[in-house]
């Protein structure tokens, strides 16, 4: 089952945080609606929380990789 969780992995690693994002939009609006069960409600939710979790990982390799200016003027990236 462990390769099964690394698929899954690559696959949310392929989306762009703006697709990622709007995955969670629509989850959102499914946890708003009168006609979602509570079973199907918390199915939803743990998904949005993964989706959160992807959106937090890619925001941090990113900021880890802003540039910032050193002594002599040139960009210097960051690690």
């Amino acid at each position: 089952m462990g390769a099964k969780k690394e698929v899954n992995e690559e696959r949310r690693e392929e989306k762009t945080l703006e697709e990622m994002l709007g995955m969670l939009d629509e989850h959102i609006k499914q946890l708003e609606s009168e006609d979602i069960s509570l079973e199907e409600s918390f199915r939803v939710y743990e998904k949005g929380m993964h989706l959160i979790q992807s959106c937090n990982e890619k925001i941090d390799r990113v900021e880890k990789k802003v540039m910032e200016l050193n002594d002599n003027g040139t960009l210097q990236e960051l690690l």
